[in-house]
């Protein structure tokens, strides 16, 4: 998969094609119109910019474009969190769950949600 690198609003557009394609322009306008105010203009420049970067493709329909997701929701989320874990903590996942651990962010079902994902990685490798 080749990497595409998302802006906080470019992650917002793809999460609704995600969860609602196909997509027309009209279609996104009404998603997003309470949550972000996004004119029609703003959303069509932003799906051309997701297009050129290979993030999504649109089809013709028989009244309008219909917008699709190109990109794999799943390996997008992994490509940004190996990104994020490599800027910020060069790569470690320990420092940064000690971070989290150390500034006591972490609630109590976070923690055991935390110790169950371990418990599955720990037995997977058995």
């Amino acid at each position: 998969m080749r990497a595409v690198n998302l802006s906080k609003s470019e992650w917002s557009l793809m999460n609704a094609l995600w969860e609602h394609a196909p997509c027309t322009i009209t279609g996104l306008v009404e998603l997003f119109s309470g949550e972000t105010g996004w004119s029609k203009h703003t959303i069509i420049s932003m799906l051309n910019r997701l297009e050129a970067k290979g993030a999504v493709r649109h089809e013709e329909g028989s009244r309008a474009k219909q917008f699709y997701p190109a990109i794999d929701r799943a390996d997008t989320r992994r490509q940004e969190t190996r990104s994020f874990l490599s800027k910020l903590y060069g790569g470690s996942l320990g420092l940064m769950v000690n971070t989290l651990v150390g500034e006591d962010v972490l609630t109590k079902e976070e923690l055991d949600e935390l110790d169950a994902i371990l418990k599955r990685a720990q037995e997977g490798r058995k």
